[in-house]
């Protein structure tokens, strides 16, 4: 299985030097090996030029270079997976994956994750523009964000699917409830809602967001939550999702595996890619 390595170096649109210590890491760790074929990879980078005051804007050109890097690797005929970065980063590898496929393909989106990230500027309690991804990419609020990021067509709210997301601010799990979004917390339901999707879909992002571990294995990261997911259970969800033969690109973003327990994050870290890419090998051979 060839892989093609989207490696993103920014926190929403911000350079941020500690994502490529971790894609360093996992680079080094040979996780990279277990998909036992060719590996290239790619590493977006907004010109200084291109920056723009408004962050919307800024973060939605880094989200098109994202893009671009996520088309090439389909066009090479590769396996792409995307890390470092964090969930803002969204809207790009759903805009690469229209880029490359064409702004008619059905896309799937299964969300791992302790949080919805579904928020929009009214909803939010924080402002965090890490909050609202999968509401941009869903067309319900920033278009600039979305366009930017080469995210044509927004995604239909019938095909998202979350895992988890234990921990979801008061509009925004009235929001969800609104929508067509399936939310699952055991792996019965996830089993079911991944066969629908699948039936219903061209190709499935699969996105991790570390976070959806219990706090105890992700010590270093602003946003981990108490009674998350243990390594099995993700990894057992996971080839779930990559059973279905229909995942087109996995991503793990949001490590955040610096600080004085950053060897605990980040051996994490290495454990659920190394882990994916097992399933996602063994799926494709099927």
């Amino acid at each position: 299985m060839d892989l093609h390595v989207v490696q993103i170096h920014y926190g929403d649109g911000r350079p941020a030097p500690d994502r490529e210590l971790e894609t360093t890491a996992l680079q080094q760790a040979g996780v990279y090996d277990v998909a036992g074929g060719d590996v290239t990879f790619a590493t977006p980078v907004l010109p200084e030029a291109k920056r723009d005051a408004d962050r919307i804007v800024t973060l939605g050109r880094v989200c098109g270079q994202i893009a671009g890097a996520v088309a090439d690797g389909i066009a090479a005929g590769r396996h792409v997976v995307v890390t470092g970065g964090n969930c803002s980063h969204l809207p790009g590898v759903i805009g690469g994956l229209q880029q490359a496929h064409g702004p008619a393909a059905r896309i799937g989106l299964v969300w791992f994750d302790a949080h919805g990230d579904f928020n929009t500027p009214r909803t939010t309690l924080s402002g965090m523009l890490g909050g609202m991804p999968v509401a941009v990419s869903a067309g319900l609020c920033y278009a600039p964000w979305r366009e930017l990021a080469r995210q044509q067509v927004p995604l239909p709210t019938d095909r998202i699917v979350m895992v988890d997301v234990r921990n979801l601010d008061p509009d925004e799990e009235r929001l969800i409830h609104a929508t067509d979004v399936e939310v699952t917390r055991d792996d019965a339901t996830l089993a079911q809602a991944v066969a629908r999707l699948a039936e219903q879909t061209d190709l499935i992002y699969l996105h991790v967001d570390l976070d959806v571990l219990d706090a105890s294995l992700t010590p270093t990261h602003p946003t981990k939550e108490p009674n998350g997911l243990d390594i099995p259970t993700l990894l057992r969800r996971i080839e779930i999702v990559m059973d279905t033969g229909k995942v087109g690109t996995f991503g793990l973003l949001a490590m955040y595996a610096r600080g004085a327990e950053g060897e605990t994050t980040m051996a994490s870290a290495i454990e659920v890619m190394r882990g994916a890419l097992t399933s996602w090998r063994a799926a494709s051979k099927a």
